[in-house]
């Protein structure tokens, strides 16, 4: 219960003030210019092959929503520092830190409210894509399958992405230094899979399996992988963990 209460407090403050607007109007704008650029490139695909009396076959999910998929959770890195970056350094800056970890309130409930409360602004920014990606339905006939797993994918991904943000946020009580920062950690493991283009070694593989993006590809295809739904879970289970772990030394200090 206290989760939830924490939960609607933090969900609340997000609209009392201009975040959460700004970021579900920029993400709109950007998504929705991305889906408008998909759909476009594929319906000129389809009227050039068939003036040039070519067969081939044209996918929706490959040409529109695949990429899309993509760009989107290219937006989410840019978009996830701004949601967390205010969880904790904003209590710090104001100095209700210190009532909120001498408070009866577990550190577990605190942590939980917080980072429900962004996840559930990062679902309203999934839900406005999926306006668009519905109007696909309207006029053509996707598989629902990969499109379902694609948002499972921006999920846990946005998920994972979150508890790191979480936990650092606890670290400063500069904003503008927790966003940054969550941006500079969230970008450092979406390029790791890159070093596998120049070595296979054991280390680089590993390098390659720790890097977010590697383990989104199978979700846009439609292929729910095991492994590739506990790295997520691990990721969260992680930041989660450290940010209890901040918060107590906190609490020790208050």
């Amino acid at each position: 219960m206290n989760t939830i209460t924490i939960a609607r407090k933090e969900l609340n403050s997000y609209f009392r003030s201009p975040i959460a607007y700004g970021v579900i109007a920029f993400f709109a704008l950007i998504a929705g210019y991305f889906f408008y650029a998909s759909v476009v490139f594929f319906v000129r695909r389809g009227i050039e092959s068939t003036m040039m009396g070519q067969s081939m076959p044209m996918d929706v999910n490959e040409y529109v929503v695949r990429p899309l998929f993509s760009n989107i959770s290219v937006i989410a890195l840019f978009l996830i520092p701004m949601i967390t970056m205010r969880l904790f350094a904003e209590e710090k800056r104001t100095g209700t830190i210190e009532l909120l970890v001498t408070s009866p309130l577990s550190d577990l409930s605190i942590i939980m409210g917080k980072w429900l409360a962004a996840l559930a602004l990062y679902i309203v920014m999934l839900a406005v894509s999926a306006v668009s990606m519905a109007s696909l339905f309207l006029y053509g006939s996707p598989d629902w399958r990969p499109l379902l797993a694609g948002y499972l994918g921006l999920f846990l991904m946005g998920a994972a992405l979150l508890s790191i943000g979480t936990y650092i946020s606890t670290l400063t009580k500069n904003q503008i230094v927790a966003g940054v920062a969550t941006f500079a950690v969230c970008l450092m493991l979406w390029i790791l899979n890159w070093v596998t283009e120049f070595d296979t070694s054991m280390v680089y593989r590993v390098l390659g399996y720790i890097a977010i993006t590697s383990h989104l590809d199978s979700f846009g295809k439609g292929v729910l992988d095991l492994k590739d739904i506990v790295y997520y879970l691990s990721v969260i289970f992680i930041g989660l963990f450290l940010t209890a772990r901040s918060l107590e030394s906190l609490r020790w200090r208050a």
